[in-house]
């Protein structure tokens, strides 16, 4: 499965108090709990002048695998990508 990049959506991440990575995502009504993170990805060194820097997150959750985007100078996470598979599942979660 590939992951397909959508609009920037914010979404609601509670995240680990030692390390800052992920550990739960509300999508609508629903709070699901991260399995696993795959891969972060920081972008620290080139970044648009205009939002600064982020760090991506490729999580998995119970029901989809998602990639969300943590932007430093706003302290905001969206959700940035959608495993193709999954979009279905997501769809009807809100």
């Amino acid at each position: 499965m590939a992951m397909v990049r959508v609009a920037p959506l914010p979404v609601d991440v509670r995240v680990g108090w030692l390390d800052g990575r992920p550990r739960s995502v509300r999508l609508g009504d629903e709070r699901l709990p991260v399995v696993a993170v795959v891969r972060v990805r920081r972008e620290l060194s080139a970044y648009p002048r205009s939002s600064g820097p982020r760090t991506l997150f490729e999580i998995v959750t119970p029901k989809a695998r998602l990639q969300l985007g943590y932007r430093h100078r706003d302290r905001r996470w969206n959700l940035e990508g959608v495993d193709s598979g999954e979009q279905r599942a997501l769809a009807e979660a809100d």
